[in-house]
Parts: structure tokens; C-alpha cells; sequence
């Protein structure tokens, strides 16, 4: 790690090495990538493989953005059960969309494995825990739907998800064999590695200041000179500011908080004895899970409050802890953190083609893992001349939501009002 202060758990622990350096003078490429989270590093890597030349400018560190603070599933398909998919998608693009999202983990697992990147990976599954019996019966309609497409997702009681938990506290759950965990800031490095083995460029520190065309080419001008090339993908999602204008205002912003513990050794050894991670089904969502080092990590929806030491965030976290696990005693934390989500009106992502050769892959409703890494896939398809129709979902112009700011501050000021109930 660099001596930058730790932005999560992940970036301080990834055994991954970090990697930096300045941009150089007078690039000239086929493809300039803003961003080095999950998308602009797969845009940059799968780019690469097809021989482009690729090179992708970071404002502050890989994976600064939501790519080194989120919670580290590696979840299939949507937030959406597959049944609102198709509703909102149509007969074409639905079930293409589900079936390719569906096998999000896997190829996310594949990437992992081809580049040896290390990210303390689990391919136990994830659990989608009912907070209430009004929850355990949403959870039995999506377990209908995906029984019907044949996947591997089991509904347990409570009983039964108990065991798998560590705790009686849920209602029952879905358990998704398809997913996983991982370090993700682990994983965004190691894309990161292996986009440079490729052979694309990465340049750290830099800011992209201005978009212009220039002719055919485009001109990415940055703090730090200038970018020529073919064709430009913006791969920042949550961390959007005013490079395109309006972009930032097509979603609304929803703040995502974890605390994790110091190691607990063999105290944590009956929570999540499979180490899957685990969300549940309240409308401000919850999440465990226990790393590779037997911390536990829990989050919600919302920006910490305080420190890992004190304050709200910290009393919330210890007394959530103590709640559901409360043979453990008290515990002690390491980190504290918060990272963006961008959420769209449909909680459908998008691709947007902005200008001739100008692209964004945006709007990941807190499934940046999977959507980002494919999305940058596609891209790389996209710039090598596949089929606009064979894209996961149609590309669309740019639409703002006039209330985003508003509805984020609401947000806001809902989930630190949670905290602070669940803290009593």
C-alpha cells in the first residue's frame, strides 16, 4: 500500500499491491478511460486483449471510489427480482439481460483465476436474509421465479437459515449458490495489474478537466496534459462530477457505511461458518459478513457518523452486533468507512452513448462487482465492432432527474435517523 491514509478495510488489507504513476506526455491511443474502478479497469483490460491501446486516467488512487469501499459481494443479477427485469426491459432484452447478469459471479471468479489476482475469494454464496415475515414472503416470490429459470437459489426457514447465519434473529432467507465474496479492493488492483500485462495505460493522480472533440479524435484534457483518442468511456458511476454536463444528475446519490471489527479469532468461529455475505430485506438495507481474518463487517445505508472509536455510526454498529450475535460480548473495531451508490429511478443500470465514440456505463444500484466488470466487456465488444443489439440493454440518452439532489438529501437524513434508533 502507498502512504496514503486507508480509505477501507479493503485498501489497507488487499494483498494486492497498490500501483501508481503520472501520466506521460502526448498520449495518443484508441481508447481513453476515465476512471480506475471496476468498469475503467475492465473497459482497459478486455480493450487490451482485442489489441486496442487503452489508457485510463484516475483522479486519486485505484479503486478510490465505490470499487475499494463496498461491501464486497459478488452478487448475481439485480437488486430487481428477474420478473421486474423483464417487465421494465421487454421480451428481447429481459431475459438476455438476466441470464447474462445471472452469471455475473461467474465470470467475476473467471477473471480472478485467469490473473491469479488475490482477493480473498469465496465461492460459498450469498444470503438474502428476511428481516421480517412480510420480508420471507418476498423472498418466496423471487425463489419462485428463479426455480422457473433453473437456478441455483434455495429458500431456507428459520430454522434452517439460522445455522448458516449463526444467530436466530432472521426470519429465513435465500441463499444464492452463483455468488461469492471477495476483497474488493484486492480484485480492482489486480484488474488493474492485469490490464497493464495487456498492455493498457494507467495514470494515477490525474484528473480529466475537459472533454472536446477534435475532428474524429477526442481530446481528454486533464490537470496534467492531454489524451488523444478514438473513442472515450467514462467508468465513474457514483463518483460522476461535472466532466459531462448533467451526468451527475441522472441518478441519486445514496451513501453506504461499513465498521469492521478487529479480528475476532475462533469468538466468530459459529458466524457464517461458510463465510457468505449476507443483506437483508429491510427497506434500509443491512449486511454482515466475516472476512478472510475473522473480522466482522457490518454496514447499512447511510455516511458514518463519528469514528471507528466513537460517535453514532459506532454505537449503532456495536448494539446491531450485539443484537443478533449476543454470545459474542463486546467487540472492538478496526475501520469505518463510507463509499456512493448511484440509484436510478428503475434501479436499472445504464449504457449511455453521449456523443459519437463517447460512452458511460452507469447507474449500478449498489451492484458495482459484477455490472462493472461486464460493462467494461462490453465496452470493449461495443468499440470492436459488435452488434448494438446484442448489448446486455438497449443504449439510451442521457435523462436527469430533476429531484436527485433533493431525494439524496432526504435519503440522508432518513438513514442517519435509523442510526440513531437502532442505536437506542
Amino acid at each position: 500500500m502507498s502512504g496514503h491514509e486507508a480509505i477501507s478495510l479493503w485498501d489497507a488489507s488487499a494483498q494486492e499491491d497498490d500501483y501508481a504513476a503520472p501520466m506521460p506526455d502526448g498520449a495518443s491511443v484508441d481508447v481513453a478511460i476515465v476512471g480506475g474502478g471496476f468498469t475503467g479497469l475492465s473497459t482497459a483490460l478486455h480493450c487490451a486483449e482485442k489489441g486496442l491501446s487503452a489508457h485510463v486516467v484516475e483522479a486519486e488512487q485505484i479503486g478510490y471510489g465505490g470499487s475499494g469501499r463496498n461491501c464486497g459481494l459478488v452478487n448475481a443479477a439485480l437488486w430487481l427480482p428477474p420478473q421486474k427485469v423483464r417487465e421494465k426491459l421487454g421480451p428481447d432484452y429481459g431475459p438476455r439481460f438476466i441470464t447474462k447478469f445471472g452469471n455475473g459471479p461467474n465470470y467475476v471468479f473467471s477473471l480472478i483465476e485467469k490473473h491469479q489476482i488475490r482477493c480473498e475469494v469465496t465461492k460459498t454464496g450469498t444470503i438474502h436474509a428476511a428481516h421480517s415475515p412480510a420480508g420471507f414472503r418476498d423472498l418466496q416470490g423471487r425463489h419462485a421465479e428463479w426455480q422457473r429459470l433453473g437456478e441455483p437459489v434455495d429458500l431456507l426457514n428459520r430454522k434452517e437459515i439460522s445455522s448458516m447465519i449463526g444467530t436466530d434473529h432472521f426470519h429465513g432467507g435465500l441463499v444464492d449458490h452463483r455468488a461469492g465474496t471477495i476483497n474488493p479492493m484486492g480484485y480492482c488492483r489486480g484488474l488493474a495489474r492485469a490490464a497493464r500485462g495487456a498492455g493498457a495505460e494507467i495514470s494515477t493522480g490525474v484528473r480529466a478537466t475537459k472533454l472536446q472533440r477534435d475532428g474524429e479524435l477526442w481530446k481528454v484534457e486533464t490537470d496534467q496534459g492531454t489524451i488523444c483518442a478514438k473513442a472515450v468511456v467514462l467508468g465513474t458511476n457514483a463518483y460522476t462530477d461535472d466532466l459531462w454536463p448533467g451526468l451527475s444528475r441522472i441518478f441519486t446519490l445514496i451513501h453506504y457505511f461499513q465498521l469492521a471489527t478487529k479480528s475476532l479469532g475462533g469468538d466468530a468461529a459459529h458466524i457464517l461458518p461458510g463465510k457468505q455475505g449476507l443483506w437483508d430485506t429491510g427497506q434500509i438495507m443491512f449486511n454482515i459478513r466475516r472476512d478472510a481474518f475473522d473480522r466482522l463487517i457490518v454496514g447499512s445505508m447511510g455516511k458514518v457518523v463519528g469514528n471507528k472509536d466513537h460517535g453514532l455510526s459506532h454505537r449503532w454498529a456495536k448494539k446491531q452486533i450485539a443484537r443478533i450475535f449476543p454470545s459474542l460480548g463486546p467487540v472492538e473495531f478496526e475501520e469505518a468507512w463510507h463509499g456512493k451508490i448511484a440509484m436510478t429511478p428503475d434501479h436499472l443500470p445504464r449504457i449511455h452513448e453521449l456523443d459519437t465514440n463517447l460512452f458511460t456505463p452507469i447507474g449500478y444500484n449498489g451492484r458495482g462487482i459484477t455490472t462493472g466488470t461486464m460493462f467494461g466487456e462490453t465496452m470493449a465488444g461495443l468499440l470492436t465492432g459488435m452488434d448494438r443489439a446484442d448489448l446486455p440493454l438497449p443504449m439510451t440518452k442521457l435523462t436527469t432527474v430533476p429531484s436527485a439532489p433533493f431525494v439524496s438529501r432526504i435519503y440522508q437524513s432518513a438513514f442517519t435517523a435509523n442510526q440513531i434508533l437502532k442505536s437506542i
